[in-house]
């Protein structure tokens, strides 16, 4: 895979300040004098993740924005490639060799419903407290509840925790891509809904056809010839940097904020602490509830923890549910995740 061979959080967690912060807490380290010590190597550490985990993820995203800027670069035909080849040959594979139990798949799924749920609770009632109107309420309910948990999370997963953390990480993927396919459209859509229009869209998706393909051919112990399974493995290794770049000219896109109207702070100010202060510690407490650990708590938590889903936008523009303030939301999410996320990575 691309980045499996930057083994960078196992990098991070053999240092020897961190090795030490898991043995001694820092109210024992400030009582023998090494308070300055203690902050100087957490200071170390947090660096180190940067450099090792979200600057070589920068590199291909500031490559899309530049591109977006100064060559116009088209997005739509380079997602429709992710999409329908290569985000299913990376699902495919993944899921085909796969090293995760019925316990951890089971517990991804409870996760995920659960999630949602409080997740639109909780949006769902800040919108009605705050008096927002019906739109802005469903504009935030998407910024909360769905995650760039493909194009960003993706590879941030494999980056930082190896091939084992993506296994676990497309079981999540899979169940957010249905998820955001029918609860999603139903949140931005409300009164002209459709079950069927939702429920059909899922089914158009070719990463469900490969989750389920590799499902069977797991359950009928059957391998791929060697020659095809080079051509998945060479689809598969171009997912992460065309995901990102392709994030890098979203994000560019969102920016510019073509003709759109203000958003209003409160409910700006609102997104951004749902989906990066209060979302992360509501998923902290249903993988505590549900006894999930080691490396599946790690990599639910990362991707629990990712900015906005920047396909929340499309919703929101098709159902007119806030759409500038969901891609205003997309835009600041995304760039507060470079220094919020290497914190979560030294937490877990």
């Amino acid at each position: 895979m691309i980045f499996a061979s930057l083994p960078a959080y196992e990098s991070i967690a053999n240092t020897s300040w961190t090795q030490k912060l898991r043995k001694r807490t820092i109210r024992e380290l400030h009582k023998e004098g090494m308070k300055d010590e203690v902050m100087d190597g957490l200071m170390i550490s947090f660096l180190h993740t940067i450099y090792q985990v979200l600057l070589p993820i920068s590199l291909p995203v500031i490559g899309g924005a530049l591109l977006k800027k100064f060559k116009r670069l088209d997005t739509k035909p380079l997602s429709t490639l992710s999409l329908y080849v290569m985000s299913p040959a990376l699902i495919f594979e993944t899921l085909l060799q796969a090293e995760v139990s019925g316990g951890e798949v089971l517990k991804t799924v409870i996760f995920c419903l659960l999630n949602v749920l409080l997740l639109w609770l909780v949006s769902e009632g800040a919108g009605r407290f705050l008096s927002m109107s019906q739109p802005e309420r469903s504009g935030l309910n998407l910024v909360t509840m769905f995650t760039n948990s493909v194009n960003y999370g993706l590879p941030l997963v494999l980056l930082a925790f190896g091939q084992a953390g993506l296994d676990k990480a497309s079981v999540y993927v899979i169940v957010q891509i249905i998820i955001i396919n029918t609860i999603g459209v139903f949140l931005a859509a409300k009164s002209h809904f459709s079950v069927k229009k939702a429920l059909l869209s899922v089914f158009t998706l070719p990463s469900v056809y490969a989750a389920l393909l590799a499902v069977l051919l797991r359950l009928l112990q059957v391998s791929l010839p060697d020659a095809l399974g080079t051509g998945v493995s060479l689809l598969s290794a171009a997912y992460a940097p065309l995901a990102l770049v392709i994030l890098g000219a979203q994000m560019t896109g969102v920016s510019s904020g073509e003709d759109k109207p203000g958003v209003a702070k409160q409910a700006f100010v609102t997104g951004m602490l749902l989906r990066l202060l209060i979302a992360p510690f509501i998923a902290w407490g249903i993988l505590a509830v549900l006894q999930a650990d080691g490396l599946l708590f790690s990599v639910i938590m990362i991707l629990s923890s990712m900015p906005a889903a920047v396909n929340a936008v499309i919703l929101a523009e098709q159902y007119d549910a806030a759409p500038a303030l969901v891609s205003k939301c997309i835009l600041w999410t995304t760039l507060a995740s470079f220094a919020v996320l290497p914190v979560w990575l030294l937490a877990l």
